[in-house]
């Protein structure tokens, strides 16, 4: 699992990095915190896809790129919910 933090400056750039991450199979966790749990090989897609973009970036940008075994992962409020199945009739 991957959890990606940014610090974009410019609003339209944003935007954008927010859309490639939601698009690629993110999932919000903060307004600027993305969980993503795929495939090692979507990871890798969205991993060059990022670098791609980061030419766009400023010299104040930022991107962070944890990754995260979920062995050793613990989550509290509301984000333990987002790994349950939801069913509804």
């Amino acid at each position: 699992m991957l959890v990606i933090s940014y610090d974009i400056k410019d609003d339209r750039v944003r935007t954008r990095f927010s859309k490639l991450l939601r698009k690629n199979g993110c999932v919000r966790l903060q307004f600027s915190v993305y969980e993503m749990n795929c495939t090692q090989r979507i990871i890798d897609n969205l991993t060059l896809k990022i670098e791609h973009f980061a030419k766009e970036f400023s010299g104040a940008d930022s991107v962070i790129i944890f990754d995260v075994s979920s062995v050793k992962l613990k989550k509290y409020g509301n984000a333990i919910h987002r790994d349950e199945s939801i069913v509804y009739f």
